[in-house]
């Protein structure tokens, strides 16, 4: 199985990519990474964090493996249907939304972090603001 690393701060977090459920999806990502960005507390969404992707030319992706309602820990691309482009990551109950509503993201990976470790990321960038990341392919 294909793995990605999300290196917050030096904290290394790894996530199984799906890539039989969003193959066009992955391959997307794929065409990116490494990606070097911030990963910033959501406004909308609840309990998560997000890297904003809009400057990345993207091709065109269905919607696949989607989502509003996404688990503790499931990676979802969003290809900007009708928002700015991210990654979603999130870290406790999440809906995810924007300005423009419910938004389905595709469900692109599954992190291997602990509820705890998620908590703490969440809590971090809520609390002391966005953090470097580094997302690569293992």
């Amino acid at each position: 199985m294909t793995q990605l690393e999300f290196d917050v701060d030096g904290q290394v977090f790894v996530a199984d990519l799906l890539e039989d459920e969003a193959p066009r999806s992955v391959e997307a990502l794929r065409d990116f990474l490494p990606l070097e960005s911030e990963l910033m507390h959501v406004r909308w969404s609840g309990h998560a964090t997000w890297i904003n992707i809009d400057e990345i030319d993207l091709p065109e992706i269905p919607r696949e493996n989607h989502t509003v309602y996404p688990s503790r820990g499931d990676i979802l691309l969003y290809p900007g249907y009708r928002n700015e482009q991210e990654i979603l990551v999130p870290c406790g109950p999440t809906c995810f939304k924007s300005p423009a509503g419910e938004l389905a993201g595709n469900h692109v990976a599954r992190l291997n972090a602990s509820r705890e470790e998620l908590r703490e990321l969440e809590e971090a960038t809520l609390q002391t603001g966005a953090k470097d990341i580094v997302v690569r392919e293992r």
